[in-house]
């Protein structure tokens, strides 16, 4: 849309922040999760590029609620095999 800074909406901002940070802490079957430190250095970085910097400032406030809500929600084990199982039956058809 070519809005930036705060025509972006403030949902915006902040899911962008969100986003990231699942993506790069959560375990996928094609990756390993990456440690809670790194993706806090990789938004970090971000600051007043890629991220708001009051929300990289509120996310830095609330990182242990991040990383315990992830934890609450993390895929096990099991789960992460089902996934890889249906993802083979899937390329199968392919």
């Amino acid at each position: 849309m070519g809005i930036s800074g705060d025509a972006i909406p403030i949902s915006a901002r902040l899911m962008a922040v969100a986003d990231v940070y699942d993506a790069l802490i959560s375990r996928r079957i094609y990756k390993e999760a990456m440690a809670h430190e790194k993706a806090v250095f990789i938004i970090v970085e971000g600051k007043n590029r890629h991220f708001d910097a009051d929300i990289v400032d509120a996310f830095l406030e609330l990182q242990d609620e991040f990383r315990a809500i992830a934890a609450r929600f993390s895929d096990s084990d099991e789960v992460m095999a089902l996934k890889a199982q249906q993802m083979a039956r899937f390329e199968v058809v392919l």
